[in-house]
């Protein structure tokens, strides 16, 4: 039997693909002026219309409408994520954004960024249609959120691990849902 087939006439390599790049100076320039007005902030529009039963529709920009519904046993017709899945969505896609703007920032190169989420959600109130009664406000929505990260790179896993860490701490997303914020709603006009 030859051996030729097991004996590589070539050194063997590996071959690493990253993800594609964010532009660093375009990230170091907005990062500057972040500095340069610590108290700038940007508004995000969304015009959302209700389609029926629990289906609805939400505008963003020039985008395709976000489609949201409700699963059978909560009356919608499971066409689309519910709206507690639309939020954590929401939180991990701002998660893969901050470690991959953190991750360029400390000149780290990443293959891969996978978020996993669970959010453990109550609505005893039945949306205030009758349910229970006695709820307030903090007693429904998210009781408790679960977010594991799989991330790889060129860096050690302890790097990895705070580029995560800094990018949780730093989420608009995250901190919109750890902290109160000021919140008004009223009929249109």
């Amino acid at each position: 039997m030859s051996t030729d087939l097991l004996e590589p006439s070539a050194p063997v390599t590996t071959v690493h693909t990253h993800l594609r790049p964010i532009d660093r100076d375009g990230l170091m320039a907005f990062a500057d002026k972040g500095r340069n007005n610590p108290a700038s902030r940007g508004t995000n529009k969304v015009h959302t219309v209700m389609e029926g039963q629990y289906r609805s529709l939400s505008y963003v920009g020039n985008h395709a409408p976000v489609v949201v519904d409700e699963p059978l046993h909560l009356f919608g017709q499971d066409t689309a994520p519910a709206p507690g899945e639309i939020v954590l969505s929401g939180l991990g896609g701002c998660l893969v954004v901050g470690i991959t703007a953190v991750a360029t920032w400390k000149q780290v190169k990443l293959s891969k960024i996978e978020v996993f989420m669970e959010g453990d959600i109550g609505n005893p109130a039945a949306w205030g249609a009758g349910g229970a009664l006695q709820k307030t406000p903090p007693e429904m929505g998210f009781q408790a959120i679960r977010v594991k990260v799989l991330v790889e790179g060129d860096a050690p896993r302890e790097v990895l691990d705070e580029i995560v860490q800094h990018a949780n701490f730093y989420s608009p997303v995250a901190n919109s849902m750890r902290n109160p914020i000021p919140f008004e709603i009223s009929l249109a006009d």
